[in-house]
């Protein structure tokens, strides 16, 4: 019988270019955890764990979770549905460790085809949609310096949920006439995202994401009723069972690795989304080109592309995707294809 995989973890201290602010507040750095699998052939698999407070996980808390963890990995790192499924039933909460587990046994199996990870998956890279690079709230001044260094991106997502919103739309679109969607980080009440709605449209903004609380269902479907813009589900959706209740309430869900937890239940969810005929998008945290890439190998199942979180940083430890002009690249070597800078 084969042994089974070994596993390393080790911090990752990451900072941003500008303090990333968002409705609920901001910072420059960032730890995330690097998780390695190693086979008894001396191949590894690469993950990354990139925590979010408002999910109730830290880099500390991955630390803890892993070696409860670790005792449902694999022998065969082939065993990609089973070993999820198992990672839940222990750890139902820490997404974020069991992201990083699920994105280092499938960086592992490519890795030992040959293949990149699209191709195990059968899927056209040529297919991935332009991503958008985010704006955090900041100063009217320093917002209008931001847009001009992301010049080379053709779709901004601006982040919202303040008491100056339309001062901070108005000097973006004094700056650029750029594709503008707009995320509100669930800063909104029903009345405040009603009431915006026309100012959106005034400002030529095409993708609302998550107005309101996450729990507040019946006004997002009061939201979405009224929008002429998709309106989409970000901090409301973690995995695949909460699509069905969001159904006629929302447009469309943004799925984070983070989030629902690995890569199969990403699949998953993409599925379901589309037997509901939904919007899917996928999304980041802040976090290195390892926990982008892995996200960035199902872009061409989706319909939007928000995964600038390495693009964000100003030490990214790690060369994968890449986004030029918005556009994602995907690497072509086995597995993620990620190497250490």
């Amino acid at each position: 019988m084969a042994d089974r995989l070994q596993m390393n973890a080790e911090f990752l201290e990451l900072r941003t270019t500008h303090p990333f602010i968002i409705a609920r507040g901001g910072r420059s750095e960032y730890r995330t955890v690097w998780v390695r699998l190693r086979d008894g052939e001396g191949n590894e698999g690469w993950g990354e764990a990139a925590p979010s407070s408002f999910y109730g996980e830290t880099a500390a808390t991955v630390m803890a979770a892993l070696p409860h963890l670790e005792r449902a990995l694999p022998s065969d790192p082939f065993d990609l549905e089973d070993t999820e499924q198992r990672l839940a039933a222990i750890m139902r909460y820490n997404a974020g460790a069991r992201a990083a587990l699920s994105a280092a046994l499938h960086d592992l199996a490519g890795k030992r085809l040959g293949i990149p990870l699209y191709r195990m998956w059968g899927l056209d890279p040529a297919k991935a949609p332009r991503s958008t690079f985010t704006i955090g709230l900041d100063t009217p001044e320093k917002i209008r310096a931001k847009v001009k260094e992301a010049a080379e991106y053709p779709i901004l997502k601006v982040k919202l949920g303040t008491d100056h919103d339309v001062e901070i739309l108005r000097a973006i679109r004094e700056t650029t006439d750029r594709e503008i969607r707009v995320d509100a980080n669930c800063g909104w009440t029903v009345k405040q995202a009603i009431a915006m709605l026309p100012v959106l449209q005034e400002y030529g903004v095409t993708v609302l994401e998550q107005p309101l609380p996450p729990d507040q269902l019946d006004g997002l479907g009061e939201v979405t009723r009224r929008a002429t813009i998709p309106v989409i589900a970000d901090e409301s959706c973690q995995t695949a069972a909460d699509i069905p209740p969001l159904v006629g309430k929302v447009d469309g869900i943004n799925i984070k690795l983070a989030k629902c937890g690995g890569l199969r239940e990403a699949i998953r969810m993409v599925a379901v989304a589309r037997a509901h005929g939904m919007i899917v998008m996928v999304g980041c945290m802040i976090e290195s080109s390892l926990a982008i890439t892995a996200a960035a190998h199902f872009t061409p199942l989706v319909d939007i592309v928000d995964l600038d979180g390495a693009a964000l940083l100003a030490n990214d430890p790690f060369v994968g995707a890449t986004i030029s002009r918005g556009q994602v690249t995907l690497p072509d070597g086995p597995g993620l294809g990620v190497r250490a800078k």
